[in-house]
């Protein structure tokens, strides 16, 4: 199970995180994580292309280093990129100067202000570090794409259904992600140009 919209109190629990911009009227901000992996992130790119529309792609450091192509192709078209660190290390369950050093490494090969936490899951004494070097990004949007209980309409309605002005959407270049991404994201893009939102960048 999980929940579409963040918990209400994470927002104020983790308020040195941003979740969404509620300023930004009308701009929506899509985002895709752990990639980038060929069996999806050209695809999407693909997708994305046809469209002119922008996204950030939050990228594991590792899978950078196993495909350069991928992610220069990424840079190359004009779309964002942050730091997800080396390893997808869940921050819960890491000590602070570990997850900390893995952070630092990722960017050696990333070079982004931005970042988000594996699952967003990451502990307030590490939080209070990250946040001194990057803007730390979360999401008002999980669209459960990496869910094998969740079809690929409801991938989609999640998407549509509960996006705002300033929302930060999450779709996933994963393995486990692919079939829900590839009925859902076309879709859901097109839907949402249509009620007349922009695809902005961070």
């Amino acid at each position: 199970m999980h929940f579409v919209r963040p918990l209400f109190i994470l927002p104020y629990l983790y308020s040195n995180a941003i979740w969404r911009l509620k300023e930004e009227k009308n701009n929506i901000f899509l985002t895709f994580d752990d990639g980038p992996i060929p069996e999806i992130t050209p695809w999407i790119l693909d997708c994305l292309k046809e469209r002119n529309v922008k996204a950030c792609f939050f990228c594991v450091a590792d899978n950078v280093r196993k495909h350069p192509d991928i992610f220069q192709r990424i840079l190359a078209e004009g779309h964002q990129v942050g730091n997800h660190t080396y390893n997808h290390l869940k921050g819960w369950n890491t000590d602070d100067s570990i997850y900390l050093a893995n952070v630092e490494k990722a960017d050696q090969l990333i070079n982004s202000p931005l970042f988000r936490p594996p699952y967003g899951r990451i502990k307030k004494s590490q939080l209070r570090e990250v946040s001194k070097k990057y803007r730390v990004i979360m999401w008002d949007v999980l669209t459960g794409d990496y869910d094998k209980r969740i079809s690929p309409d409801q991938c989609l309605q999640n998407a549509v259904n509960y996006t705002r002005s300033g929302s930060i959407i999450v779709f996933h270049d994963n393995i486990k992600a692919i079939e829900n991404v590839q009925y859902a994201l076309p879709r859901a893009i097109d839907q949402l140009l249509a009620k007349g939102y922009n695809f902005a960048s961070l």
